[in-house]
């Protein structure tokens, strides 16, 4: 049954709160019950900003159940399909059912230290390199199989929502958000008579796990990203990634927003 309650979640720009004042007149003209933060008992969540909004959004609230949907008033909004001038349909295709239900997949990552294992889940990547900008060596495994050792300034593992971020900056390819697979791509790989690492990244079926095992010289110096935020471990040894069972939702009013919003933002 639904709660007919919208949970409006904003960042603090004039644009994005002016957005989110228009956005809640309209619930409240079709019954719905608008909520300026996170409550639980919500039937939807809509963010207002640009795509960093809308993963903090997520992380912050752990990654809820209830589908999200994004209003854009920031730059790429590759999460934030509606745009501000468009909030009156919005409203009134979401109250007709108009719309599809996208499953957002997630990385699931397990960093292992001598002593405990931490668990973490990130929307776009999950990026191992080294503290301090240097050079960092480890092994990388797929299933267990060694794939190479290797040398550079790190390895991002993305999914395909997070293949327009930082992987697409790094030289990764675009992958379409609906396909269940992992993208693993090297950051600055060193390759020479001394090193030999692959340039180019692979894709791997989203079922498999990639485990990178860090040289021990770095296990008390290493920095790890998760949807950008920074995290350091003391006796860090292994990082294991794989898709998630657990998605995020997203409504998709459009079947071609994806496809604009990939020519509207890189050519």
């Amino acid at each position: 049954m639904s709660s007919k309650i919208v949970n409006i979640l904003s960042n603090a720009n004039f644009e994005s709160k002016k957005t989110a004042s228009a956005l809640q007149d309209e619930l409240k003209k079709h019954g719905y019950k608008p909520f300026n933060g996170f409550n639980k008992n919500a039937e939807l969540c809509v963010c207002i900003g640009g795509d960093g909004s809308f993963i903090k959004a997520v992380h912050r609230n752990n990654f809820p159940e209830m589908p999200f949907v994004g209003i854009n008033t920031g730059h790429l909004g590759f999460y934030q399909e509606i745009k501000p001038n468009e909030i009156v349909k919005f409203v009134t295709d979401y109250k007709n059912n108009n719309y599809e239900v996208q499953d957002i997949k997630i990385l699931r990552t397990d960093i292992y230290t001598k002593n405990k294992v931490y668990k973490l889940n990130a929307i776009n990547e999950v990026v191992l390199k080294a503290a301090h900008s240097k050079t960092i060596h480890m092994n990388v495994f797929i299933d267990r199989n060694h794939v190479e050792k290797f040398s550079g300034d790190g390895i991002l593992v993305s999914t395909p929502s997070g293949s327009t971020a930082y992987n697409f900056s790094t030289g990764g390819s675009i992958v379409y958000p609906t396909l269940h697979v992992l993208q693993m791509t090297p950051i600055s790989p060193v390759s020479s008579s001394a090193y030999r690492s692959i340039r180019s990244s692979l894709i791997v079926p989203g079922g498999h796990t990639i485990s990178l095992v860090i040289e021990k010289r770095y296990k008390d110096s290493n920095l790890l990203l998760v949807d950008g935020n920074e995290y350091f471990f003391n006796n860090l040894h292994r990082v294991n990634t794989r898709l998630s069972n657990k998605t995020i939702k997203k409504l998709i009013f459009s079947n071609n927003s994806y496809w604009d919003n990939i020519k509207d933002k890189f050519l």
